[in-house]
């Protein structure tokens, strides 16, 4: 249901969620009805005088493109330019759901948006009819516009006021069907791609909002450090020092500049405690994970038998934009400002640790680039608060670099063991227990009582066998190791270890039964929509070539969010220890995508993070503390390491579009990793392979 919001200008405003609550005001859910105010939960669409169309975001723009498919949905049923579109982030609310993750953006937007679009267009229509005295059905709409059959034209600012006080439309106020769509489906590039290379899209760092001082914290050298003695002398007579105060997590440096608050932070002479694990390393996390992998039951009888184990290292999200946070704590208010996956979740954690109620803070959305699920927390926020608070000045929180890849989140270590039971040439039961490291404090992070987003709330139901296969009696279990360490949802969040590892099984179990992989996977598939992606990506990659030596080939699949995709690599390994993937070719369902440049895009970004999980990039834990430091040691994918050939099929299958920014991530890993051990007929099982 859509409403009318009762302003000055045309608003409607429609539930995020069928089961969502009428608004407040209003005594029956029905399109006419006005209603005083703006319900929390609902997605708001205005058009402005100066034929602009608003529309309120309650998600986070952090480089996924969900900006630009909810312009797309709102351009296509309101037949308006995408320059007219204007698509800001909503501050956080006190109801509903704020929450960006688990691939469901797109997905929970498309109906409330397409129908907010439609309604406005058949209030515009109707206005337009009215002032010409003409029937509604002769006019049509374009380029933010009603055009007349004579050829007379009004903008919808132009009409916004009129629009605002119809209650009964003369035409359709129904999304248009698919057959009609001329923008949703059709690749489109970002509505904020120029911003972005111009440098005038507005990230947090670039703000000067309530003229907050720069700010740098020094932090332990182990995970969990505490301080047991500091001077600051020095670093307080250094010039443009306004103040240094004490935080869970440290010592906040509060300075004029960020090259003063830095030189600043190095004068500092600070006698640390060691953190909780400080007499821990990998050797030892990899042993306790193995123990706690649970036992696989009894196989069927007269079967035979595959077994695999495989470990996974942990892995930072390392957005290139660091966390970054201003805050203004006053006696009986904050603002706070920062990209944020859970703003209203942050709201309520930010108020608890300031020591005012939730409604006395405001939290404004900023956009981030890039997250991976590192946003979902809101350590940098929280820290910049309780600064603010203690300095009693406005602040501007910079995370480091290696702040954040030695104390932020990580996706937790991984141990898996699988095994496959075999019987005349089939599969008869597929067993998998999984093992991770979990926070020992429930959600409190090493910054010493910040809590951040439960990542219970971002994970995705952990599947403990394969599905998607026809592979007869499916077990499993998992265990867990509690360890004191920061731990997040990190891109496609279980999936991206227990898929992967599946699929190396399957790989694996289809030599054992003398089958080409792609083969065995078309036989025992269960979905026909995976089948077809695994065909396209067979066909487009020229699947079973011949490779040079040291080269070799690899599939795999995954099926999630609604959607699914299928992945080929090629790979040259003729120096074992130097692989570099060649190229990839991925196929993927989602039902209608909204925008298919987007798409490739997402499914581009997982290839990469693919490659890099298996290949390259992972953390150690040295004595307590996490070895890495900075790109240069954290061996994230570059430019010399992504394919040198790329190509994505979007399949058009139309209905419901489904989620896609993590899905390809479980696939492409699978990929890389089977193409890995044909080229070098090696079975790899501890990632990534240079640990």
């Amino acid at each position: 249901m859509v409403y009318t919001l009762a302003a000055s200008t045309l608003t409607v405003a429609a539930p995020l969620g069928c089961d969502a609550p009428a608004a407040e005001g209003a005594t029956a859910r029905r399109s006419d009805v006005v209603v005083t105010g703006t319900d929390d939960e609902m997605l708001v669409l205005e058009i402005t005088r100066d034929n602009k169309v608003v529309v309120r975001l309650p998600r986070v723009e952090v480089g996924q493109g969900v900006t630009t498919a909810v312009a797309m949905m709102i351009a296509e049923e309101l037949d308006a330019r995408l320059t007219d579109i204007d698509i800001p982030l909503a501050e956080a609310r006190t109801k509903g759901n704020q929450f960006t993750g688990g691939s469901n953006s797109v997905s929970s937007l498309y109906g409330p948006a397409r129908n907010l679009a439609a309604t406005a267009r058949a209030r515009l229509v109707t206005a337009a009819a009215r002032r010409w005295r003409l029937p509604a059905r002769v006019l049509r709409t374009r380029d933010t516009m009603v055009v007349a059959p004579d050829g007379r034209t009004a903008t919808f600012g132009s009409l916004t006021e009129t629009a605002a006080r119809v209650r009964r439309p003369r035409v359709s106020s129904k999304p248009k069907p698919a057959s009609r769509h001329r923008v949703i489906g059709h690749p489109t590039t970002r509505i904020d791609a120029r911003d972005i290379v111009t440098g005038r899209a507005r990230y947090t760092g670039d703000l000067t909002a309530a003229g907050a001082k720069p700010t740098v914290v020094a932090r332990p050298p182990t995970l969990g450090g505490k301080v047991v003695a500091m001077d600051d002398r020095a670093a307080r007579a250094l010039p443009g020092v306004l103040e240094v105060v004490r935080i869970p997590g440290g010592v906040a440096v509060v300075a004029e500049s960020f090259h003063y608050a830095f030189k600043a932070r190095d004068k500092l002479r600070i006698t640390w405690s060691d953190g909780p694990l400080a007499g821990l390393s990998d050797a030892a996390i990899r042993s306790r994970l193995r123990a706690a992998v649970p036992p696989l039951g009894r196989p069927p009888r007269g079967s035979a038998q595959l077994e695999e184990r495989f470990e996974f290292a942990f892995v930072g999200h390392a957005p290139m934009e660091v966390l970054t946070a201003v805050a203004d704590v006053r006696a009986r208010r904050a603002e706070i400002w920062f990209s944020s996956q859970s703003p209203m979740g942050a709201r309520e954690d930010i108020a608890s640790a300031v020591g005012l109620p939730s409604s006395a803070v405001r939290v404004h959305v900023v956009r981030g680039g890039g997250s991976f699920g590192r946003r979902l927390d809101h350590d940098a926020a929280m820290e910049a608060a309780l600064i603010s608070k203690k300095a009693r000045l406005p602040v501007k929180l910079m995370w480091s670099r290696a702040d954040d890849i030695k104390h932020g989140r990580m996706r937790p270590a991984f141990q898996h063991r699988i095994r496959v039971s075999h019987a005349q040439g089939r599969v008869v039961a597929f067993a998998h227990a999984t093992a991770s490291v979990s926070e020992a404090w429930e959600g409190k992070s090493a910054q010493g009582g910040i809590r951040g987003a439960a990542l219970s709330a971002a994970r995705s139901p952990v599947p403990s066998d394969s599905g998607l296969y026809n592979f007869g009696k499916l077990s499993g279990d998992s265990g867990s190791v509690e360890l004191a360490m920061p731990l997040g949802a990190w891109r496609s969040v279980d999936s991206g270890t227990v898929r992967t590892a599946e699929e190396i099984v399957v790989d694996e179990i289809a030599r054992t039964l003398g089958e080409d992989p792609v083969a065995f996977r078309r036989t025992t598939l269960r979905s026909k929509a995976v089948r077809a992606a695994l065909d396209k990506v067979a066909s487009a990659g020229q699947w079973g070539r011949t490779m040079p030596a040291g080269q070799g080939q690899g599939v795999a699949v995954h099926e999630e969010y609604g959607s699914c995709v299928a992945c080929l690599v090629e790979i040259d390994a003729a120096d074992p220890k130097n692989p570099r993937v060649t190229k990839v070719v991925m196929a993927a369902d989602v039902g209608t995508a909204v925008n298919p440049r987007g798409l490739e895009a997402q499914l581009m970004g997982t290839a990469v993070d693919g490659i890099s999980t298996i290949l390259r990039a992972g953390l150690h834990i040295d004595r307590g503390a996490v070895r890495e430091s900075s790109y240069a040691d954290f061996h994230w994918a570059r430019q010399r390491h992504a394919p040198l050939h790329f190509e994505a099929h979007i399949l058009p299958t139309g209905g419901e579009p489904g989620g896609a920014g993590e899905l390809g991530v479980p696939a492409a890993a699978g990929a890389v990793a089977n193409a890995y051990a044909r080229a070098t007929g090696t079975k790899p099982r501890r990632f990534p392979l240079n640990f």
